[in-house]
């Protein structure tokens, strides 16, 4: 299934015309419009002018994700506090970030949700529990997803408490949580007698803050007896559906009308350019409004596959060199 087909089908030579399209205009308004942007492409010598190819992006500097803990979100923010539709403040074990929403880039996030949820499998038939702090932008835009799809959601929250008394009542077929709030749930049904294998879960989808691999992948499959679909979703990105996985398990798409990747060797500038090599993923925001990231350094190892993916989509895809399915 396909919440977008014309885009999740689009062929690739027009993929590349429409992201260098959105890259040029993406290039200008952080230089035009963000102080931290305008200094940074200073320093470099170069200016949203300079990029003619999708190529050119590597003439432009990389955004360490340090370099978000270490300076002001105002610096980077492109548009007047009166232009922001939603803030999110988060704590990470390196500090705190702040991530800023207009109403374009709200509808942007959920956009690619749908996608992410539709690729899973989720329809307006199913019924989907969210386990965690609905304060967390990135959880709002799963909760707005679903009611596009028009599946039934319940809210757990992050009272154990509430989620047995849920557990019991309603008969939910997935469930949108983290790797450590999952486990937490299956040790406190275990106390309680309870095997959340006897439960109608047949879906559930890890939101993975830390890296794109679910280290409890295995163990969680093991306990639900339920297919497991990770979403990356790192506070730097601010929201979980830049790439994704569909029902092939081939990799991870890449929301390539939303994102342009590279993939680059580690500890250095150098932009791989071999298939089926390893490296680092780098991500560029193209349709951003409030915080746009420019060549953010994600930290992932990852190789980059182009061919067409059995599911049909024909959005490139990576994938990590361990597999824990």
């Amino acid at each position: 299934m396909y919440a977008n087909q014309q885009i999740e089908q689009l062929d690739m030579d027009r993929m590349r015309e429409l992201q260098l399209q959105r890259l040029k205009k993406q290039l200008r308004w952080a230089e035009e419009k963000s102080l931290f942007y305008q200094e940074q492409f200073k320093k470099k010598g170069v200016s949203h002018e300079d990029l003619h190819s999708l190529e050119d992006i590597a003439k432009f500097p990389f955004l360490e994700r340090n370099m978000l803990y270490q300076i002001g979100a105002m610096d980077i923010l492109t548009i007047p506090i009166s232009g922001i539709l939603r803030f999110n403040v988060m704590q990470q074990e390196i500090g705190e970030i702040t991530k800023l929403y207009t109403n374009g880039d709200v509808a942007h996030n959920v956009e690619m949700m749908t996608r992410c949820l539709v690729a899973a499998g989720i329809t307006n038939a199913s019924i989907v529990a969210l386990q965690g702090d609905l304060s967390d932008s990135r959880l709002l835009d799963v909760q707005y997803a679903l009611e596009i799809i028009g599946a039934a959601v319940v809210p757990m929250g992050t009272d154990y408490r509430q989620w047995l008394r849920l557990m019991e009542s309603v008969g939910m077929d997935t469930l949108v949580s983290t790797p450590q709030l999952i486990m937490q749930l299956i040790i406190q049904l275990q106390a309680t007698g309870k095997n959340i294998a006897d439960y109608p879960l047949s879906r559930v989808i890890c939101r993975n803050v830390q890296g794109v691999q679910n280290p409890m992948q295995r163990h969680i499959q093991e306990r639900t007896k339920a297919q497991v679909f990770n979403l990356y979703e790192p506070a730097e990105i601010g929201m979980a559906a830049a790439i994704f996985q569909c029902e092939a398990h081939n990799g991870y798409h890449i929301q390539e009308d939303y994102f342009y990747p590279e993939i680059v060797t580690f500890n250095s500038d150098q932009v791989v350019t071999e298939s089926h090599q390893m490296g680092e993923l780098v991500l560029t925001n193209l349709m951003a409004e409030a915080m746009p990231l420019i060549r953010y350094r994600t930290g992932q190892a990852v190789m980059l596959e182009e061919d067409t993916c059995s599911c049909g989509r024909t959005l490139r895809r990576v994938t990590t060199p361990f597999s824990f399915m």
